[in-house]
């Protein structure tokens, strides 16, 4: 006998952001009401104001605003909501969360707590695998957790080894070990971790596969006794254990291997009588064979792309089943739709390895393409706050084939700038224009494997361009009540033939740009590398000819002829001297210098300064020691991530201003090494 239809009227949404917004669109949508809740430090941000009701749940931190039960449950008492959608991350996958909310007369959307039990933890989740004739990655998952115990064991699996939570997901906790020097620290390192993100420290360890894909499996149960599965996901091109490009379908995947891989999901999801989304995660060898990772219980960050190619709205399925009502599709015309690419846009620095950086988004703007959606938490003026993911937006491609998707996203992407934060839209650039992306030559050692290539800046050639450009947009759109030139549109100043002089800090060096006002209404623009105080050009400065032929009255953009070719360049613009400049070979980011030299910040000589805000987790070096390049002399906490803060040269520690426990901002000052010779 089914249960009910149980009409959702009211959903509470207990997460923040992009997922918190994507939520509200199919609610929107569907006609249901919508209710946020949230902490302290995302009262502006605009999933707030999106809902119908908002709720503040805390403080910033996680432990005291999202991971709190019963503050949300409170929220949805006083808001009347009669339904709970959990996103992703936070308390989706609790067993204890769901079942509060079935005692509170709540719909939690999402599985039943036994089946969350049953594949929330790796450990019992390779159980059931097993016993559904699915194949497992060799290791060890006892429940035994002293850390010399799970070191013991890790020599029997042998290595390399992966050392990874056993609750949650998202790369926290995980370790890869290749030498048992490096156990202890990896074990330690993973508790730590695993307990600040999920509130559990259980570790297991798994033979680590060489040259794996990732490919998971969309899978949907209709609670009323049928599991499906809406094909697969590519998600090999990671970074620290984490997504940053997914597509579907695979490159790599076959018909055959297609069909025996949905099998198999739908064989482990049927055995714990799943209802609702879900996702079965497979590590795939070169050859072909595959091995049950872990089943997320949940809705994945990277399902936009399964919605592309299937047409189906899988939050929208969600709740249908959550309200007993079933498929809202004929499982018998699934088929495949073209292709779809993710890139997950990042404040991070991808060439300092890949560290989050918080802060104020004040510009970013982003080219319109046919067959784009873009899924973000935030906007212009927000903050990327250190509490949580540092992830801006959410670009998706579709497209009648692969390639297309791939350019399609490419052209999204490099017409977009974001100014204000470090961000990670260069490096996805350079993935998707990689020879072996666009091959398909894809596994999780992609982004280690081509790392040269793909962190790397803007060539001197570029930088100078852009820099040249930034001098002549940000000229032809200062703000100039009369016509100053015959040819040139009111914005430029009246300055006769005088040249005018601007430096610019463009892919890590100093970029000059002079520009001179010609008679014919043209601008004479030389480039050099130099921030020498040439008042006019050396004789080895780059010369080109710029004609400003349009200035658009609606946006930050220019009509402009270079050496006798024309195109739109567009210019974005943020606060001190920050500034980014986009035209048809892509976005740069530039720094205006200042006129005057501006007071240097302090530095740590040899050892180490805090590379974004963030918590002390341990100091590793004490007053006296000596240090080589390398050692490690802080654990800094930021952004639910531990970063290892090493000395830059060799020498002795002759100063420690870090304390365990401390808050740090970033730049601060923690070891400071005195240099010696080697």
């Amino acid at each position: 006998m089914t249960d009910p239809v149980r009409t959702i009227r009211r959903l509470l949404v207990a997460n923040r952001g992009e997922i918190a917004r994507r939520i509200f669109r199919t609610c929107r949508a569907l006609g249901i009401e919508t209710v946020a809740v949230f902490s302290d430090a995302d009262a502006d941000l605009p999933f707030v104001r999106e809902a119908d009701v908002a709720v503040r749940i805390g403080p910033p931190s996680p432990a005291e605003s999202y991971l709190r039960a019963g503050a949300i449950l409170e929220a949805a008492a006083r808001t009347a909501a009669d339904a709970i959608h959990p996103g992703y991350g936070f308390l989706s996958e609790n067993a204890e969360f769901a079942e509060a909310c079935a005692q509170a007369g709540v719909t939690f959307v999402g599985p039943s707590p036994a089946a969350i039990r049953a594949m929330g933890l790796k450990r019992e989740s390779k159980y059931t695998a097993a016993a559904a004739g699915v194949p497992v990655v060799p290791g060890w998952s006892g429940p035994e957790q002293a850390t010399d115990f799970i070191a013991a064991r890790a020599l029997e699996v042998g290595f390399p080894l992966l050392v990874k939570a056993s609750a949650g997901g998202g790369g926290k906790g995980m370790r890869v070990v290749e030498r048992a020097d490096d156990l202890i620290a990896a074990i330690d390192g993973a508790k730590r971790e695993a307990a600040a993100a999920f509130g559990d420290d259980t570790l297991i360890l798994e033979r680590y596969i060489q040259a794996p894909r990732h490919i998971e499996v969309q899978v949907l149960g209709d609670g009323l006794g049928r599991v499906v599965a809406l094909f697969e996901r590519e998600c090999s091109i990671q970074r620290r254990h984490q997504k940053v490009i997914e597509e579907a379908p695979s490159p790599f995947v076959t018909p055959d291997l297609r069909a025996r891989m949905c099998e198999a999901a739908v064989r482990v999801a049927s055995s714990i009588g799943y209802a609702n989304a879900g996702t079965v995660e497979l590590i795939v060898d070169p050859s072909g064979e595959f091995y049950f990772l872990e089943m997320n219980t949940r809705l994945q960050v990277e399902h936009p792309v399964t919605e592309a190619i299937t047409g189906i709205d899988l939050v929208a399925e969600q709740l249908r089943i959550a309200e007993g009502r079933g498929f809202g599709f004929d499982p018998e015309q699934l088929a495949i739709r073209g292709a779809a690419i993710e890139a997950r846009l990042y404040a991070e620095d991808a060439a300092g390895g890949f560290l989050p950086a918080a802060g104020h988004l004040a510009a970013w703007a982003t080219r319109p393409v046919d067959g784009l959606r873009v899924d973000s938490g935030v906007e212009a003026g927000d903050t990327i706050s250190i509490h949580y993911d540092p992830m801006i937006a959410k670009v998706i491609a579709h497209g009648p084939d692969r390639e297309t998707a791939r350019r399609r996203l490419l052209l999204a992407l490099r017409g977009s700038a974001i100014v204000g934060l470090t961000t990670n839209l260069d490096f996805l650039v350079r993935v998707l224009e990689h020879d072996a992306f666009v091959a398909g030559e894809l596994d999780t050692h992609f982004i280690e494997r081509h790392r040269d290539a793909l962190v790397a800046g803007p060539s001197a050639e570029r930088a100078a361009r852009a820099a040249a450009l930034a001098a002549v947009v940000s000229a032809a759109l200062r703000p100039s009540a009369v016509d100053t030139l015959p040819a040139v549109r009111a914005g430029f100043r009246n300055a006769g033939v005088a040249t005018e002089r601007v430096v610019f800090d463009a892919g890590g060096a100093a970029v000059s740009v002079w520009v001179r006002p010609r008679r014919d209404g043209a601008l004479d623009v030389w480039t050099a590398a130099t921030d020498a105080l040439f008042a006019s050009p050396p004789t080895d400065a780059a010369h080109a000819v710029f004609r400003v032929v349009e200035v658009a009255a609606t946006s930050a953009s220019v009509w402009l002829e270079v050496d006798g070719a024309r195109g739109w360049v567009r210019w974005v613009e943020g606060p001190d001297g920050v500034c980014a400049v986009i035209d048809s070979a892509g976005a740069v980011g530039l720094r205006q210098r200042p006129r005057f030299a501006e007071a240097g910040t302090a530095d740590a000589a040899g050892g180490c300064v805090a590379p974004m805000p963030g918590r002390v987790v341990r100091v590793l070096v004490v007053l006296g020691d000596d240090v080589v390049v390398g050692t490690p002399l802080v654990i800094l906490e930021a952004m639910k991530m531990e970063h290892t803060l090493t000395a830059a040269t060799a020498g002795r520690v002759v100063e420690v201003r870090a304390r365990e426990g401390d808050q740090v901002d970033a730049d601060a000052p923690l070891v400071t090494v005195e240099p010696v010779e080697s």
